[in-house]
C-alpha cells in the first residue's frame, strides 16, 4: 500500500468516519459483556458546536472509545434538548419577520411552526459533533420532544401530583419579560451593576410634613400600598398610624411598623410594592394590604402606570425620575452598586412577579440524593471540590417552579372544568381527566383499580406499569351501588369539551432531569431489557455550571424513579476562555468557529490542542497554538511512521544496540500504561495524553526510532523491525481514543486489515512487569548522549565527524549501553580512565566525569574564559540555595517537597562547581 508524503487528515477523517459507521461498530445491544454507558449532556435543538461542546464531547468520546478497546459493551447515547426559551423565541422572531405574531396563531399553528423550524435548522450540532469523530450510537439519537420522551414526562408530573409532592400556587416568581416567561432561581444570574439611589419625598396626609424614603426603582412608586417603619425608630413613631401619599398617582396609603426594615439603609423608611418585591409581598399578606401590578408580561407599564402606560419600565424610570424632580418629590440621587437579577437565557433583567405556577416540593426528594454523594459516595465527582457546591445548594434547596409560559414543550396536564380554586384534575391524558373530573364532582370513582380505567365513560387504559415509585393505579375500586347512582343522577356528568388544559408548558430541565432513565423507556417500560442492562450509566461529563439544573435534579430523579443512583461518576470540565481569561461567547466575539478549526488543524489536532491544557474542573485558557501543537503531533506520528516503513527489512542479526533500545522502550511503555490507567482512574484526561504525548514524541520518535535506525542506505533486520511495528501498533492504540482519525489511517496502512481488525474494535494493551533498572539505566545513558551532543552543538562539531569519549567511571556503570551511546552520538572509541583528560572538553553525569577531546577546535582561552563565568555563576547560586536553607524558618515551614528541591538544588551546583573545577584544571 502506498503511503502518502503528506497526512491528509480531511480525507482521512471522512473516509475513516464513514468506515466506522458502514460497520456499525458504534451500535449497541445488550448482550453478555460488561456495559458502559454515557448520555451526552443534551445540546439545544437551536445549537451551534462552539468550543464548550468540542472539550466536552472529546472528552466523552475519549472515554469511550477506551471503553470500547477494553471489551466492554459501549453505549453512548446522543440526542438533543428542545430547549423551551431558545427555541420559541427563534421561532416567534422567524415568524415576525414574516409579519406573523404569535398571538394571532392558536397553540396547535405556533406549534406546527415550531416543529418545521426543529425539522429544518435543529440537529445541526449532532452532525457537527460527527466532524470532531464522535463515536455515539447514533441511532440511539433522543430528542426531548419525541412521543415517549414526552409521554414518560407527563407520567412523572402525574405521579409526583398524585404524591402531593407538585402543587399550584400563587407566589412570587422570576420573571423573564423578553421570553416572557417565569424561571427557577437557578435559571437567575445576579450581576452586581451601577445604579442610582433614588430618596423621595411622600407627603402625610392632613399635614405640611413629608417623609423621604430611598429606592432604586422609583418607576414601582406607581405601585406602592403601604409605607413601613420600624416600631424601634424614634425618628419616625410619630407618624404610627398616619397616612403618606403616593406622589404621582397620589394614592393614599396607610404607614404601617415592622421590625423587618432595617433602620440604617437608605433613610430608615419603606415604601411597600407587594406586587413587584418578594419581601414587601410577605410584609402584604401579613398587613393584608392592597395588591397592585403595574407591568404587563413585557416590562410595559399597564393603566395603573397612567399616562406612563405602554412605555418600556426603563424608559418609565428616566421619565418619572424627570416628573419627580419637577414636582418637587426628588430629594437626592446616589450612586449605588445593586445586585441585579438577569434571565440566563436572554440575558433580560428579571421582573419579581405575582403568577399562579406550578411548584415541586424537593426538601424531602433531595435528601437521597445529598446522601448518595455526600455520605455513601454513590456517586462520585471529580473534582471533589464540587461537593461542597452541591452540599451548598442541596441542604439550602427550594421548590422548584416548573412551569413556564410558553407553548414549546411539554404541555401541564392539569385539566379546568369551573372556576374554583379546586376545579381541576391532573391526568396523562384528556380522557383519563375527564374520569378524574367526573369523580370529583360526583364523588363516585369509575376506577376499575386494576391500573387502567374504565367505567361509563368508556375511557381506554392508560398504559404500562409503573416504575418503582410511580403510582400506577388511578384511582381504587368502589362497588356501583345505589347511592352512587343517585350521586351519578344528581350531578352534571362532564363532557371532553368541558375540560380545557392548562396553557402552560413544562421547564426544559422538568424533562433533561429524567434524560438517563427517559433514553432507555425506563418511566414508560421501567422493566425493560435496555433500562436493566444500561442504567446506572458510568460516566457523566458536563460543565459545573449546570450542577444545579442538570445534575443534581438528575440524580433526584433516578433515586425517586429507579430508587438507584443515574450514573457513578460525574467530571466536570472548565469552562473555555480566551488568552485574556475571558469567558468564551457569541457577544464578545472571542469564540472561534469550531468546524473552521477543524478544517485547519484537522479534527485530532483540535482534540489534543483542547484536552493538552484541560485539567478536570478547570477553565481552559484556549489559544490556537494549541491546536497547531497537536497538528505538528499528528505529522510527527505520521512522519515517524513514514520513516520506518521506508526501511529495507532484511534477514540480518540484530544489533545489541537495537535489541536494548526495544527492551527499554518496551520497559518504558508500560510504564507508562500504568502511569496512564492511574489518570484514567481519577479522570485527568490532560495528563494520560500528555504521558502518551511524550512518550510518542520523545521516548519513541526521538530515541528508540534513533537507537535503532539502520546506517544510509542500509537494511534494517526482520527482527528489530517486527519489534518496532509491534511498538507502534502499541502506541497507536494508547492514541487511539484521542486521535482516533489518524491512528486509525496509519493501523490501515502498516498491514491489510479486515474489518473485525480495525483498531476502533482492536484490544487495549494489558501492562506486563515493568523493569525499573532497565529504565533507570538508560536515563543515565540519555544524560550522557545529551553531554556529547551539546558539546557538538557549542563548538560546531558535524556528526558525520567522529568524537572520542574517555569516561572516569566513579559508578561502576554497566558498558552494555556504550553500544547506544557510541550509534547516537558517533564515537569512534570509549576508553575509560583513571584521571582527568588534559585539553579536553567534560562534562558530568551524576558521579561520573566525562571527557571529550576536540583538538584543535578549541579556543583555549575563549573556553576558560566560558567556563570562569559558568563558574562565578553557579557558586553565585550555591550561595543563595544555602542560604534559603540555613533559614530556620524556612526549614520549618516549607512543605518537605520543597525543602527536597533545594536540597536537589544544592547538591546539583556543587557537582556542577566540582566538575567545572576540573575542565578549568586540565586546561589551565
Amino acid at each position: 500500500m502506498d503511503i502518502p508524503s503528506k497526512y491528509n487528515a480531511h480525507k482521512a477523517e471522512d473516509h475513516w468516519y464513514d468506515y466506522w459507521m458502514e460497520h456499525k461498530y458504534f451500535d449497541s445491544v445488550p448482550d453478555d459483556r460488561e456495559p458502559y454507558t454515557i448520555v451526552i449532556p443534551p445540546p439545544n435543538v437551536t445549537g451551534v458546536l462552539h468550543m464548550g461542546h468540542m472539550m466536552n464531547a472529546t472528552i466523552q468520546d475519549v472515554l469511550i472509545r477506551r471503553a470500547r478497546l477494553m471489551g466492554k459493551n459501549v453505549c453512548w447515547v446522543p440526542g438533543m434538548d428542545h430547549a423551551s426559551i431558545a427555541t420559541e423565541a427563534k421561532v416567534v422572531a422567524k415568524l415576525k419577520s414574516e409579519g406573523i405574531d404569535k398571538s394571532d396563531l392558536s397553540r396547535e399553528e405556533f406549534l406546527k411552526y415550531a416543529w418545521e423550524w426543529t425539522d429544518e435548522y435543529g440537529g445541526v450540532i449532532l452532525e457537527q459533533l460527527k466532524k470532531l469523530g464522535c463515536s455515539c450510537d447514533w441511532h440511539r439519537t433522543k430528542f426531548t420532544m419525541d412521543d415517549d420522551m414526552y409521554k414518560s414526562v407527563i407520567k412523572v408530573f402525574v405521579d409526583l401530583f398524585n404524591k402531593g409532592l407538585i402543587y399550584r400556587g400563587h407566589r412570587m416568581v422570576n420573571w423573564d419579560p423578553e421570553a416572557q416567561t417565569t424561571l427557577s432561581d437557578e435559571e437567575v444570574i445576579y450581576e452586581e451593576k451601577q445604579g442610582l439611589l433614588y430618596y423621595l419625598s411622600y407627603p402625610i396626609e392632613g399635614s405640611e410634613e413629608k417623609v423621604t424614603i430611598a429606592t432604586t426603582r422609583p418607576e414601582t412608586i406607581l405601585g406602592d400600598t403601604a409605607i413601613c417603619i420600624n416600631p424601634n425608630d424614634g425618628r419616625f413613631r410619630h407618624l404610627k398610624g398616619k397616612k403618606a401619599i403616593v406622589p404621582i398617582c397620589n394614592r393614599i396609603v396607610p404607614i404601617i411598623e415592622d421590625a423587618y426594615v432595617d433602620m440604617e439603609f437608605g433613610t430608615g423608611c419603606l415604601k411597600i410594592t407587594p406586587a413587584h418585591d418578594i419581601n414587601d409581598k410577605a410584609l402584604g399578606e401579613k398587613y393584608d394590604l392592597e395588591i397592585i401590578d403595574i407591568f404587563n408580561a413585557d416590562a410595559t407599564l399597564n393603566s395603573f402606570g397612567l399616562h406612563y402606560e405602554g412605555k418600556d419600565r426603563f424608559v418609565v424610570r428616566k421619565e418619572i425620575t424627570k416628573e419627580l424632580e419637577e414636582k418637587g418629590f426628588l430629594v437626592k440621587t446616589e450612586n449605588y452598586v445593586n445586585k441585579v437579577g438577569t434571565s440566563e437565557r436572554t440575558k433580560a433583567v428579571i421582573e419579581p412577579r405575582l403568577s399562579d405556577q406550578w411548584f415541586l416540593k424537593m426538601e424531602k426528594l433531595a435528601q437521597p440524593a445529598l446522601t448518595a454523594v455526600l455520605e455513601t459516595e454513590e456517586i462520585k465527582f471529580f473534582p471533589k471540590k464540587f461537593d461542597n457546591t452541591y452540599r451548598h445548594w442541596m441542604e439550602n434547596i427550594r421548590d422548584w417552579n416548573i412551569s413556564r409560559q410558553l407553548w414549546w414543550g411539554q404541555q401541564i396536564p392539569a385539566y379546568y372544568f369551573g372556576d374554583g380554586e379546586d376545579d381541576f384534575v391532573v391526568a396523562e391524558s384528556k380522557e383519563e381527566a375527564l374520569l378524574r373530573a367526573n369523580e370529583k364532582i360526583t364523588g363516585v370513582s369509575t376506577s376499575s383499580g386494576d391500573g387502567g380505567s374504565s367505567g361509563v365513560l368508556g375511557a381506554s387504559a392508560v398504559g404500562n406499569s409503573a416504575a418503582p415509585g410511580i403510582t400506577g393505579a388511578i384511582g381504587t375500586s368502589h362497588a356501583a351501588g345505589s347511592a352512587d347512582y343517585l350521586k351519578r343522577k344528581s350531578a352534571k356528568i362532564l363532557k371532553l369539551d368541558d375540560l380545557r388544559q392548562d396553557e402552560d408548558a413544562l421547564d426544559t430541565w422538568f424533562s433533561s432531569w429524567l434524560w438517563p432513565i427517559s433514553v432507555f423507556n425506563g418511566i414508560l417500560e421501567p422493566d425493560n431489557e435496555e433500562i436493566n442492562y444500561y442504567y446506572p450509566t458510568n460516566d457523566l461529563v458536563t460543565g459545573p455550571d449546570i450542577i444545579f439544573f442538570w445534575v443534581a435534579r438528575m440524580i433526584v430523579a433516578g433515586y425517586e424513579f429507579r430508587d438507584e443512583r443515574p450514573f457513578q461518576n460525574v467530571y466536570f470540565t472548565g469552562l473555555v476562555r480566551d488568552k485574556q481569561r475571558r469567558k468564551m461567547s457569541k457577544s464578545l466575539g472571542n469564540s472561534p468557529d469550531a468546524i473552521k478549526l477543524i478544517e485547519e488543524y484537522g479534527a485530532d489536532g483540535v482534540r489534543v490542542g483542547l484536552l493538552l491544557s484541560s485539567a478536570a474542573g478547570n477553565d481552559l485558557m484556549f489559544d490556537e497554538d494549541l491546536c497547531q501543537q497537536g497538528k505538528n503531533f499528528a505529522n510527527k506520528i505520521w512522519n515517524g511512521f513514514r520513516l520506518v516503513k521506508g526501511w529495507e527489512v532484511s534477514d540480518l542479526p540484530q544489533p545489541e544496540a537495537s535489541k536494548l533500545g526495544i527492551a527499554w522502550y518496551t520497559a518504558k511503555f508500560d510504564q507508562t500504561l500504568i502511569e496512564i490507567e492511574d489518570h484514567f482512574s481519577k479522570y485527568r484526561i490532560s495528563d494520560a495524553l500528555m504521558a502518551i504525548y511524550k512518550l510518542v514524541w520523545d521516548d519513541y520518535s526521538s530515541w528508540l526510532l534513533e537507537i535503532i535506525k539502520p546506517d544510509y542506505q542500509k537494511p534494517i533486520d526482520r527482527t528489530t523491525y517486527d519489534a518496532v511495528i509491534s511498538l507502534f501498533e502499541l502506541n497507536l492504540k494508547l492514541l487511539h481514543p484521542f486521535m482516533p482519525f489518524l491512528t486509525e489511517e496509519v493501523w490501515q496502512h502498516i498491514s491489510e486489515r479486515s474489518p473485525q481488525e480495525a483498531l476502533v474494535v482492536s484490544e487495549w494493551p494489558k501492562a506486563q512487569n515493568v523493569d525499573v533498572d532497565l529504565i533507570k539505566e538508560f536515563e543515565f545513558v540519555a544524560e550522557v548522549v545529551s553531554g556529547v551532543r551539546n558539546i557538538r552543538k557549542e563548538k560546531n562539531i558535524p556528526m558525520k565527524e567522529a568524537l572520542e569519549l574517555y569516561v572516569m567511571d566513579e559508578e561502576k556503570t554497566s558498558k552494555k549501553w556504550d553500544v547506544v551511546i557510541g550509534k547516537l552520538t558517533n564515537l569512534s572509541r570509549i576508553a575509560y580512565v583513571d584521571a582527568s583528560v588534559e585539553g579536553a572538553l567534560s562534562f558530568r553525569v551524576r558521579s561520573n566525569e566525562y571527557f571529550v577531546p576536540i583538538g584543535e577546535a578549541i579556543d583555549v582561552e575563549a573556553e576558560i574564559q566560558k567556563i570562569e563565568d559558568e563558574l562565578k555563576y553557579t557558586k553565585g547560586f550555591l550561595k543563595s540555595v544555602q542560604k534559603k536553607l540555613s533559614n530556620e524558618r524556612f526549614v520549618n515551614n516549607a512543605p518537605e517537597q520543597v525543602i527536597a528541591m533545594e536540597r536537589k538544588k544544592q547538591a546539583d551546583a556543587e557537582a556542577k562547581i566540582e566538575t567545572l573545577e576540573k575542565s578549568l584544571g586540565s586546561l589551565t
